[in-house]
């Protein structure tokens, strides 16, 4: 488990701690620019993180195929997500091109920082077919068990584009850390693209595409796009209702949501690898052994939550001003939203680790279900209510309290019974 989890902990740290460094960069430029950080990424993230099933979705079906002894088959599903991929991407793409300053007026009502956002994200939004291609390349390489290519890969593009951000942003301002981000995300699906030519050929896969493999990966892909949707809804209503408090609550928002992102990346390497085994032991047909491997993921995640939760809470007064040096700015962070961030990271990981469990079983229709309950019921009140009672970016964060909490009971009561504990190959 260790042996997947560690590489896989090493891909999903280095974008988050290159948006880390990026967010840092910026937030030294003013307020505005770190308000059209916030609203530019938001948006990208919205529309990359809606194909998810490109790199999760992939990985149940491949270690399905990977579990009873059928490696062909596996990377013909990369083959086919990467289809998926490209030919998605070069919509998406066309449609930020045309509408990127509409996009970020809904979420910025200041002049200034929707104009900023709308530069930036245009130029972003040339790596999005880049980002999907990453995303199923990891996914069937981890549904034959190499996290360590992935990592590899991923370093590849990271490391020449966070060296480059400073220099870039100093350069170019806020539009330089775009310009930043697309470097990176050529490098990387570059390498993913090569290795998935190199297997092919010598598995003997066709790298042709395949209406039927394509409809059932769509199949799985449907659920973990409402899923992934239900997500968006919630963060783009997160980010608009904390933009209406104020730049500074925007920039706020944004230095928590990315330390929100890159804490959940970190616990979910070890969903990763429960996904991958889970995955592997049903298309084998042992049950026991899936469950095995669940109970002890979760236990790894609840310890590692722990850690990090006490990491936080102990840094609460050095921390935020890694970020930003902005008063107002700190004194958002200080007010109470913090505190709740400490809060959600050990339910993080309990969700996260019976997350990939059931992720590794094919159970996205529960999954569906469920988040998006979370969302209608969880999520959405506090935020829309701090709207109207002006309870400000605490409001907000309370939101994705609940929104975490309804799951946590959720996925705990599914991983308790058998339903999701399905042999054979996926549907």
């Amino acid at each position: 488990m260790l042996s997947l989890a560690l590489p896989a902990l090493g891909v999903l740290a280095a974008a988050p701690l290159y948006l880390l460094l990026d967010t840092a960069v910026v937030g030294r430029l003013g307020a505005t620019e770190l308000a059209a950080l916030a609203a530019g990424s938001t948006i990208l993230a919205m529309v990359t993180t809606q194909l998810t099933f490109l790199a999760y979705g992939t990985t149940a079906r491949a270690s399905r195929a990977f579990g009873r002894g059928d490696r062909p088959a596996a990377v013909a599903e990369g083959v086919q997500a990467t289809w998926v991929a490209l030919l998605v991407g070069l919509v998406l793409l066309a449609v930020i091109q045309a509408f990127a300053g509409v996009f970020t007026r809904w979420l910025a009502p200041v002049g200034s920082v929707a104009a900023e956002a709308a530069t930036w994200l245009r130029v972003a939004s040339l790596g999005i077919p880049l980002t999907l291609l990453t995303q199923a390349g990891n996914g069937w390489l981890r549904g034959v068990q190499d996290t360590r290519r992935p990592l590899l890969f991923v370093l590849a593009g990271v490391l020449p584009a966070a060296a480059s951000v400073a220099p870039m942003v100093s350069r170019l301002g806020l539009v330089g850390s775009a310009w930043s981000n697309v470097l990176g995300q050529t490098l990387t699906s570059t390498c993913f693209a090569v290795m998935l030519l190199r297997t092919v050929r010598a598995e003997g896969v066709s790298a042709a595409p395949r209406a039927r493999l394509i409809r059932r990966q769509l199949v799985l892909g449907r659920d973990l796009i409402l899923r992934s949707l239900s997500f968006q809804v919630a963060f783009l209503s997160a980010a608009g209702v904390a933009g209406r408090f104020g730049e500074a609550a925007l920039g706020g928002h944004q230095v928590l949501l990315q330390l929100w992102n890159f804490m959940s990346l970190v616990l979910d390497s070890l969903a990763i690898a429960a996904q991958t085994l889970v995955g592997a032991a049903l298309g084998s047909g042992s049950v026991a052994l899936a469950r095995r491997t669940g109970r002890r993921v979760i236990a790894w995640s609840l310890g590692f939550a722990g850690v990090l939760a006490a990491v936080f809470g102990l840094g609460h007064r050095v921390l935020p001003a890694l970020f930003t040096d902005v008063p107002a700015v700190l004194a958002e962070l200080a007010a109470g939203p913090w505190w709740l961030l400490v809060a959600m990271i050990p339910i993080g990981g309990l969700v996260f680790a019976v997350d990939g469990v059931l992720l590794g079983a094919g159970d996205s229709r529960y999954l569906r279900n469920i988040s998006i309950a979370a969302v209608v019921l969880g999520f959405l009140p506090p935020v829309w209510l701090s709207a109207f009672f002006g309870w400000g970016l605490t409001g907000v964060w309370w939101g994705l309290v609940c929104f975490l909490l309804i799951r946590m009971v959720a996925v705990g009561l599914r991983f308790r019974g058998a339903r999701w504990a399905r042999t054979g190959a996926p549907d």
